[in-house]
Formats: structure tokens, C-alpha cells, sequence
């Protein structure tokens, strides 16, 4: 007869999910894991498999979060200008408040990227963001926020690549003053 789990595994996902992001991967033993959520190896293994899935599992979630935040800021927040200086200043504000933290996408980008069950996690999520801002900038494009002329997609692709750009500098703790002449630099885009 098989044991009845006794832990929450969504709650031990999000512990071990807030391990990893501090940590790192690499750095993140299974000791470190199995201390951090209080249950034997037996229990770990036939919860999450191994380190890598758990990681993984970890990984999802956190993606999962992110993406319905950032459907809910741009679905909120009215004009896209607003909704994209709104979504991106919450990015800044997080890394200057926390830096060594950063995005558990970016860290894993670069410390994982070469395996392929992480590099296809990190793909999906930056697929993920340029979806939901494509989206909203095609919304805003129709309601006249944005010229007929600029590529809802093309903003996207840009704007996306200036989320992985700012996590990175604030990892690199360039400050408020460098982080903030980026955004305003980025707004003009959508102009």
C-alpha cells in the first residue's frame, strides 16, 4: 500500500522554486532541497523524480505567475503607454529592490541555457511575453493609441528583448538613473 504524501508539492515547488532562484541551479544541492523542505530523499524521488524536474516543475511555475501578471498589467492598465511603462517600472523597481534576485528566466538562461529541457522553458516564456505584448499593442493599435505604421509584432520583439536587457543590468546593479534613461529611451518607441 503507498504512503500518503504528507506535504503540499505546490508549496514545496514554490519553496525549492525560491531556493533555486536564490541560489541558482548549480548551487542548489539535493541536501540544500531536502532541508529546505523538510522530507526524505524516498519522498523527494517519488515526488518530483530528480533535482533537474523539480527544477523544471519550479521553473513552470514561475512562468506561469509571471505570464498571468503580465496579461493582468496590460489587460488593467488603461493605454498601453501607461500598461508598458507600468509593467516595465515594476521590473526596475524589482531589481533595484533585489538584484542579486533578478528573473529566474534570465538566470536560468544563463545558467542552463545549454540544457535542453531549461532552454526550451526560457524559450517558451520569452515566446510567452512577446505574445501577450503583441496582443495588447495590436488592441492599442486598434483603438489609435499606436500609428498604423508600426508592427505590433516588430514593438513586441523589441520590447521583449528590452525586459531581458533590463533584468540583466539589474543584475549587474547599474542603478536607477541608467535603468530609468533606458526605459524613457524604449517608451519613444511605441511613438
Amino acid at each position: 500500500m503507498a504512503r500518503i504524501r504528507e506535504f503540499d508539492i505546490d508549496q514545496a515547488t514554490d519553496r525549492a522554486m525560491d531556493l533555486f532562484w536564490r541560489r541558482g541551479y548549480a548551487e542548489t544541492s539535493l541536501q540544500d532541497l531536502l532541508k529546505e523542505l523538510s522530507i526524505g530523499s524516498g519522498s523527494f524521488y517519488a515526488a518530483f523524480g530528480s533535482k533537474e524536474q523539480l527544477y523544471i516543475r519550479a521553473l513552470d511555475r514561475y512562468i506561469s505567475s509571471q505570464g498571468s501578471d503580465l496579461d493582468t498589467a496590460l489587460d488593467e492598465t488603461p493605454g498601453i503607454r501607461d500598461a508598458v511603462r507600468k509593467v516595465l517600472a515594476a521590473m526596475i523597481e524589482a531589481d533595484l529592490a533585489d538584484p542579486a534576485r533578478g528573473c529566474l528566466v534570465v538566470n536560468t538562461a544563463t545558467q542552463c541555457g545549454d540544457q535542453p529541457p531549461a532552454a526550451d522553458r526560457v524559450n517558451t516564456a520569452i515566446r510567452q511575453v512577446e505574445s501577450s505584448l503583441t496582443g495588447a499593442l495590436e488592441r492599442a493599435q486598434a483603438r489609435g493609441e499606436i500609428s498604423p505604421e508600426k508592427s505590433p509584432r516588430e514593438l513586441a520583439r523589441f520590447l521583449t528583448t528590452f525586459i531581458q536587457g533590463v533584468r540583466v543590468v539589474g543584475g549587474a546593479r547599474m542603478g536607477r538613473e541608467f535603468t530609468e534613461d533606458a526605459l524613457s529611451t524604449a517608451m519613444r518607441a511605441l511613438d
